[in-house]
């Protein structure tokens, strides 16, 4: 199972401007963190904003958390970023005349089902704050 680096890219954005608060939050500065490009950014940064994760004020490059970091869930960042919000997709050209082909759509929705709630239940356990501890410990085991 492989997800977005959209996702990826969305933690990476708010773990950045919370730890890096005092610095420069330019998207641009955000963009060469990411290796990225700043209008990339500011496109992601709409939409954590928008899901009220993110404050920002027009004219003014100070972003900041809309709330503390242990309120925001790995589960947040992913409903903001991800367009498609099924982990796993059913291949709907199967031949139905076919035992497999005409079964499997219906048994592979449920199990993915069951996979994508067990996904959300896990990231709504992990907090930014999580994330963000762990990023300043890594950091401090290479000084």
């Amino acid at each position: 199972m492989k997800f977005s680096s959209k996702l990826s890219d969305g933690v990476h954005i708010l773990a950045y401007v919370d730890i890096c608060k005092d610095g420069d939050l330019s998207s641009a500065a955000i963009a060469s963190s990411i290796e990225s490009n700043p209008s990339l950014v500011r496109r992601m940064m709409s939409r954590l904003k928008k899901a009220g994760l993110l404050q920002s004020a027009p004219g003014k490059v100070a972003p900041k958390l809309s709330k503390k970091a242990s309120e925001i869930t790995l589960l947040d960042v992913y409903r903001a970023i991800e367009d498609n919000q099924n982990l796993l997709h059913v291949d709907e050209k199967t031949n139905p005349k076919c035992i497999v082909g005409g079964n499997i759509q219906d048994t592979l929705r449920e199990v993915y089902q069951k996979v994508q709630n067990d996904a959300e239940e896990s990231m709504s356990q992990v907090s930014l704050q999580d994330i963000i501890d762990g990023i300043l410990l890594n950091n401090e085991k290479k000084k």
